[in-house]
């Protein structure tokens, strides 16, 4: 699990600075939730919100777990290297995206469009929301929506060769998402507008950047690993002549 932590928090940042994008794709549906609710129902309003993006978060984990069987049925063969060099490359790419230095990631987003024209009319369908589960299901059909960010998180997510593993890093972007989402549904200014800051955008994007590099199979880690490993020994050392 340790090794998983520094993915799962690149996946957070992932999805808390690509929640500019995701307003994009259900800011306007944000607004359609709330506004039918007066704002003296702030409560009710709050509740609803946190239905629709659970259930959004909800089949973000459902398509990783699907693409990670795919991911591992590759990691077992001798792809596998390709894979992590794609995953790495992935990385990058998203991180230069989040900086807001490259948008070529938005281009994937024609891979979907095919079945979201099918999903698309029983979203419509659950329009206007009243209720708790009409926003959760609505939000499970609104994870479909053809999103590069997304797209490319999932690919990143199959590569770690591990079904559970790609799940909870797509629940984790999903959580990400969450505070932008919801602060715009709120009206909750103050916060949107400190994570849609260049300097924030860019700092979370060369994060992304650094580890996606660090990612990439290369004489690097074997530096880094072995550089560890030397002090680990020396240490031993001392101790044994001492």
């Amino acid at each position: 699990m340790l090794e998983l932590a520094p993915l799962l928090v690149s996946a957070l940042i992932l999805g808390l600075l690509g929640g500019g994008h995701c307003l994009g794709m259900c800011g306007g549906l944000m607004g359609a939730l709330t506004l039918a609710i007066p704002v003296e129902q702030r409560n009710r309003r709050l509740r609803l919100l946190l239905a629709y993006n659970l259930g959004r978060i909800l089949s973000y984990a459902t398509a990783g777990l699907l693409i990670g069987v795919a991911g591992w049925a590759v990691a077992s063969s001798p792809a596998a290297m390709a894979l992590r060099v794609v995953a790495a490359l992935l990385l990058i790419a998203m991180g230069l995206y989040l900086a807001g230095w490259w948008s070529g990631l938005t281009r994937i987003e024609a891979l979907g469009r095919g079945l979201w024209r099918h999903i698309q009319p029983f979203a419509s369908r659950l329009m206007p929301v009243a209720t708790l589960p009409r926003a959760l299901l609505l939000g499970a059909l609104w994870g479909w929506l053809p999103c590069g960010l997304v797209y490319s998180t999932l690919l990143w997510a199959a590569s770690q060769g591990n079904a559970l593993d790609s799940a909870l890093l797509m629940l984790a972007f999903g959580v990400g998402t969450w505070p932008v989402l919801i602060a715009t549904g709120l009206a909750a200014e103050r916060i949107t507008a400190l994570l849609r800051k260049r300097g924030v955008r860019m700092a979370g994007g060369l994060l992304v950047i650094l580890f996606g590099l660090w990612t990439l199979p290369g004489p690097h880690q074997a530096w880094l690993m072995g550089h560890g490993g030397g002090h680990a020994e020396s240490g031993h050392s001392m101790q044994h002549n001492h």
